[in-house]
């Protein structure tokens, strides 16, 4: 989860009520459902940006390749500074839901 984390640590998604962050919630909730939806929107633009200012492609430069070498381990850090590693909106789970 800590690439999707990543968007909301940086700002580029907000929570619509902050009381989100207050619980956990379940895989199918709305809130989950959506952050997970415009983190993979997220994902593909940032991978856009990345792709453009190093004049590569998506065969050069697969979107396996950043979220490997750069969201998984930027969100990763971050969350650890933040909140002992924690993602900013809790999931209930256990385990099987990525």
């Amino acid at each position: 989860m800590n690439r999707i984390g990543l968007c909301i640590d940086l700002g580029l998604l907000q929570a619509k009520h902050s009381d989100i962050f207050q619980h956990p919630h379940s895989a199918d909730s709305e809130v989950i459902v959506e952050w997970r939806a415009l983190t993979v929107i997220l994902l593909d633009r940032i991978a856009e940006t990345v792709r453009k200012k190093l004049n590569m492609n998506a065969e050069q430069l697969p979107l396996v390749k950043i979220l490997q070498g750069g969201t998984w381990s930027a969100g990763r850090k971050i969350a650890n500074e933040l909140r002992a590693g924690l993602p900013p909106i809790q999931l209930e789970s256990d385990g099987t839901v990525f």
